[in-house]
């Protein structure tokens, strides 16, 4: 699966696969489970529970490439255990990755300008990208030898804090999740949370409902991103196919990723991110009770994942940023006294 060898991982054997989710099955036997060399912290942990989920719908997104409902190629791997961090992967294929998503779909017009449906195509990958960088560089390996872990704030600074404009697409895409969010609400709050556990349930569909109807934030922010203003004129359903495909594009590209960890949560944030816009872009009102949005579950795993993963974003960059950026300046200023 990998291109680098440091970046290899083991298949589950079979029996560690819950019943309900067993399905006629070619992978690796329970007497080969060999695994090539690999640096801990980039492989991904498959261990399982004993959760199970049941009974949502499954419908493909078409605002991502992979097909929701073909389970045939699918694992399943427990997030906890697979935190996003520092991986080691870096270098020329990771940013082919990148360069490839912007280049190939946040493309500007002849006049050097986005259209506002183009920009808030390019603002969202930019402040995914961030919020990616970020939590790269809160949870760094520091020393390999001792295997110690902490935050890289040097690196928080060149690849985030630097840019004012990377530290503002982050606020927006967190904004736009968040919409899409409130937005579902109400089909959010019916879903079926039925892992098998009576009191996680219960626990879960009680944390639902205090995150969609959050009195403190839905005063704070009625509405954090306006999605009615995107597609007017006559060229609107034409320029959201166009987008809709440049999306499915970025979605693709998360294949080409080398390293499997961090392909695992790329790809589950743009799955996330391309589930927003199917909440956002695909009903027309804010009551969907009794329309036809369908989200297939691992649709709203993303979701929730990716609300987590730019609200901690956010909230780091809240509580470093003005230290780094005093300890950067500083640095900065140190540095061109001695070169005077």
């Amino acid at each position: 699966m990998c291109v680098l060898r440091d970046c290899s991982v083991c298949e589950c054997p079979e029996s560690e696969f819950p019943e309900p989710f067993k399905k006629p099955f070619h992978g690796l036997s329970a007497d080969d489970l060999t695994c090539q060399e690999g640096k801990p912290q980039a492989t991904v942990d498959r261990t399982l529970d004993n959760k199970v989920f049941r009974g949502w719908i499954e419908v493909d997104n078409p605002w991502t490439y992979d097909d929701e409902t073909d389970n045939a190629e699918m694992t399943y791997v427990n997030l906890q255990l697979n935190p996003e961090r520092y991986t080691g992967y870096a270098g020329p294929s990771a940013r082919r990755i990148w360069e490839a998503i912007y280049a190939e779909n946040c493309p500007k017009d002849p006049s050097g300008e986005f259209c506002q449906e183009k920009r808030v195509l390019y603002k969202l990958i930019s402040g995914l990208h961030s919020s990616i960088s970020i939590h790269i560089a809160s949870d760094y390996l520091l020393d390999e030898a001792n295997n110690l872990w902490g935050e890289n704030l040097g690196l928080l600074y060149d690849r985030v804090l630097r840019h004012p404009e990377r530290v503002r697409n982050l606020y927006f895409t967190f904004l736009f999740v968040l919409r899409a969010v409130t937005k579902a609400a109400d089909y959010l709050e019916q879903a079926e949370y039925n892992t098998g556990n009576m009191e996680e349930d219960l626990k879960t569909q009680s944390l639902v409902r205090q995150l969609v109807y959050n009195p403190q934030l839905q005063i704070a922010c009625p509405l954090p991103f306006d999605e009615a203003k995107l597609w007017q004129g006559e060229s609107g359903p034409e320029l959201k196919q166009q987008i809709q495909q440049q999306f499915r594009n970025i979605s693709a590209l998360m294949d080409c990723v080398g390293c499997e960890k961090c392909r695992l949560w790329g790809k589950l944030q743009v799955l996330g991110l391309g589930t927003a816009l199917k909440i956002l872009f695909s009903v027309d009102n804010d009551n969907l009770t009794n329309q036809q949005l369908q989200l297939h579950r691992n649709e709203v795993i993303a979701l929730a994942n990716l609300l987590n993963r730019l609200s901690e974003s956010v909230k780091f960059v809240h509580e470093k940023g003005p230290y780094v950026e005093r300890i950067m300046e500083k640095r900065i200023s140190s540095y061109a006294s001695k070169s005077s």
